[in-house]
């Protein structure tokens, strides 16, 4: 059996042959199979999404506004079967499968509600009887591509903002797991044919659908090499982008810190979704006063986790979502000790009650390598990095010092420290003593090479439309500095 996909309103069989299969990384079965999309399939979507665009534009607010409520509704319904169908095919544990469902409704009622009171802003004339204001228009049609850590939640942040704006959208899912955003995509039954589309497929799918000259901009989350290369073909047709990329986020605990807090809310940072977080804490760095008890700590927290079968309530922590992902964390971990980081605990791939699935055990290394591979490449897996640092100022410099700059986490009892840490440390979102915490009325992207423009909040909606300025004069009279300029006088000093 192949998955039907969502073409102007209806799920449709896809023109191509191809065929992706879908297994379940916890216990390899087989899912199911999702039509990998050629051209004919993106055409036919993009045509669609072109299609619906110009009465979707002209759609009162109040009515969006309704629409996307009513989708968040019929979320809420689904929650139970579209979390067990993500965690099957992601890995990540139901509960968190659950929180991610209703974050996605979440996002719909917002964007629902700021879209709605949001159309642009009035500014002082020039001259008298003048009117000036700026209208914010949609783009037309956006491509949004999301990936296998948050298939659902990452893919609404963009889906909700952008047709609030009045743009129509051609999703793609991702390749490893689109089964569950296949099933929210029944959930746009009630916004009108065309709004919203979603194709399936792998990279070959996605270059097609970020290339083709009928969409207007690009809405991706995705690694940073991923994110050149589609900056680079979005430049060449200049589209307009909306990235956000990878991370190796800091997290710091100074030296007054509560350690009953801090080291269980690192453990949780850092290995929330097995470590698949873009903004996971990557980089613990420690000072020297609590450096012994704060690891102490942390090992005591991650043994005490409990992986294996993700649709077991009893389980923290699942499996990566693939064996490259596992053969890639083994090889960057081995590196990482050879710099001198000590294992602590873990280190290995396992079988957890004989599972066959990509599993790695939850790790913990210390004494890591400020400088080595921990802080240039991106570990996306179970691995908790501490690194030891002499004073709070030496955790900031340290923090600070790297391309990417997504998130970075304090804990402290300190004002005045965390507030010198949020000054000097750059980042897209600063957590105070509570990490990965989001808010949708609050923008969520990243600086330096962790992404271009923002997600969520008022700024998510400005993502995917653009300002028009309208000059009105309700006089019609002839300008005195209009041709010729002879009958005008140029002034002596």
């Amino acid at each position: 059996m192949v998955r039907t996909i969502l073409i102007n309103g209806k799920f449709v069989k896809a023109q191509s042959n191809s065929v992706i299969e879908v297994h379940n990384p916890a216990t390899l079965e087989p899912l199911d199979g999702v039509p990998a999309c050629g051209e004919a399939d993106l055409n036919a979507a993009v045509k669609a999404a072109r299609a619906a665009r110009p009465a979707w534009w002209r759609t009162g607010g109040v009515e969006k506004a309704e629409l996307l409520h009513a989708v968040a509704q019929r979320i809420r319904k689904k929650q139970k079967a579209i979390a067990t169908t993500m965690t099957q095919e992601t890995g990540k544990p139901l509960i968190e499968s659950m929180d991610c469902v209703k974050w996605v409704a979440e996002a719909f009622d917002y964007f629902a509600e700021v879209g709605r009171s949001a159309q642009g802003v009035t500014v002082a004339p020039g001259a008298v009887h003048q009117v000036n204001f700026v209208r914010k228009e949609p783009y037309g049609v956006v491509a949004c591509i999301a990936p296998f850590n948050f298939p659902l939640l990452l893919m609404a942040w963009k889906v909700a903002p952008a047709i609030a704006a009045g743009n129509t959208v051609v999703c793609k899912p991702p390749h490893q797991n689109p089964l569950a955003g296949l099933l929210l995509g029944e959930c746009y039954d009630v916004l009108p044919p065309g709004v919203v589309n979603i194709v399936t497929g792998a990279g070959d799918t996605g270059k097609l659908l970020i290339g083709h000259p009928d969409v207007d901009a690009i809405a991706f989350t995705g690694s940073t090499a991923v994110g050149k290369q589609i900056a680079a073909a979005a430049g060449a047709q200049l589209k307009k982008i909306n990235l956000e990329l990878g991370g190796i986020d800091p997290l710091l605990v100074f030296g007054d810190a509560d350690l009953d807090v801090a080291a269980p809310g690192a453990v949780w940072a850092r290995l929330l979704n097995a470590g698949q977080v873009c903004t996971s804490s990557k980089r613990i760095y420690v000072v020297e006063s609590v450096a012994e008890e704060f690891t102490k700590r942390v090992v005591e927290q991650v043994k005490a986790l409990n992986v294996g079968n993700p649709m077991d309530p009893k389980t923290d922590m699942g499996p990566l979502i693939s064996a490259d992902a596992v053969d890639k964390l083994e090889s960057q971990l081995a590196t990482v000790l050879g710099e001198g980081a000590k294992l602590l605990f873990g280190g290995k791939r396992f079988q957890p009650n004989g599972l066959k699935g990509h599993f790695f055990q939850p790790t913990v290394v210390a004494g890591v390598k400020h400088g080595g591979i921990a802080t240039t490449e991106e570990l996306f897996g179970p691995v908790v990095s501490i690194f030891y640092v002499k004073d709070a100022n030496e955790a900031i410099e340290k923090a600070n010092d790297s391309e990417y700059a997504l998130g970075a986490t304090v804990y402290t009892k300190s004002l005045e420290l965390a507030m010198k840490a949020m000054e000097n440390i750059k980042a897209g979102s600063f957590w105070i003593n509570d990490p990965l915490s989001d808010n949708n009325a609050a923008p969520f992207g990243g600086m330096r090479h962790s992404g271009i423009g923002r997600e969520l909040g008022a700024e998510g909606l400005d993502a995917f439309r653009e300002p028009k300025h309208v000059h009105l004069d309700y006089v019609q009279e002839r300008k005195p500095d209009w041709f010729p300029y002879a009958k005008r006088k140029i002034p002596t000093d």
